[in-house]
């Protein structure tokens, strides 16, 4: 059984009864040790488990569309190879999608890069003036680092740890991203972490990224099977284009 809805025919889809699970990340640093595309991968992994649950064992046929791979990452620009649309602009991109999307039962936008918040929030906003409600949910570990540090290090090598370069692994800045939050939003990941992680990623394993991704799993299940609207609030980041 596939949940890729770009793998499907139109032929094989029954969109009236569908949920539709739309991963976004994004294509910014994640520090020396980490793909630039570590956002997407997670959100492409927490959506496509969530579908296969959902349709398995409760029998809510889901679907994941293709990820938005690229969103608002303006505050990592110091970092080469970090690509950015922008807030405006990911949010329209958002609203058409979802637009796109009315023949489908309902859609979750299944959010991995806390950059994109503002953007979805705006689109959401949009959305439900059309008459077309849509749920955002965001992938956020409770307690967990800011940025490329243990929590998303420990995720990645659960899904794939041949794309992680654990001898690069490194420190950056670890003080509270709430400490951190007016410089962010100013000048950047850049000004205040030199390798641009935000937390430590040393002592990272695929055991303790693989409890995480179960409980990203099991707060997304959770919210389609509830219709409880927004899950997890995002962590606070800077919001520049």
């Amino acid at each position: 059984m596939t949940v890729a809805l770009g793998s499907l025919a139109w032929s094989e889809l029954d969109a009236a009864g569908t949920t539709l699970l739309v991963p976004l990340g994004s294509c910014e640093q994640h520090g020396p040790h980490l793909p630039l595309d570590t956002d997407t991968r997670i959100a492409v992994h927490v959506a496509s488990a969530a579908a296969d649950r959902l349709t398995r064992r409760h029998s809510r046929r889901t679907l994941v569309a293709p990820a938005i791979a690229i969103g608002a990452s303006g505050e990592h620009d110091a970092f080469a190879g970090t690509l950015s649309i922008g807030t405006e602009v990911l949010a329209s991109v958002v609203v058409e999608l979802v637009r796109s999307a009315d023949r489908f039962g309902s859609t979750v936008l299944v959010n991995a890069h806390g950059g994109n918040a503002t953007a979805l929030a705006a689109a959401c906003s949009t959305l439900d003036g059309d008459g077309r409600p849509t749920r955002c949910w965001h992938a956020a570990v409770p307690g967990g680092d800011a940025h490329a540090g243990r929590s998303e290090t420990s995720m990645l090598l659960a899904i794939d740890a041949g794309v992680v370069r654990l001898e690069r692994a490194a420190p950056g800045n670890v003080i509270a991203i709430a400490e951190l939050i007016d410089e962010l939003r100013t000048r950047g990941v850049g000004a205040v972490s030199a390798n641009g992680v935000l937390g430590d990623p040393t002592g990272a394993t695929a055991s303790e990224g693989q409890q995480l991704l179960d409980g990203l799993v099991d707060r997304l299940v959770d919210t389609v099977l509830g219709d409880r609207g927004v899950g997890s609030r995002p962590r606070p980041t800077a919001d520049r284009r």
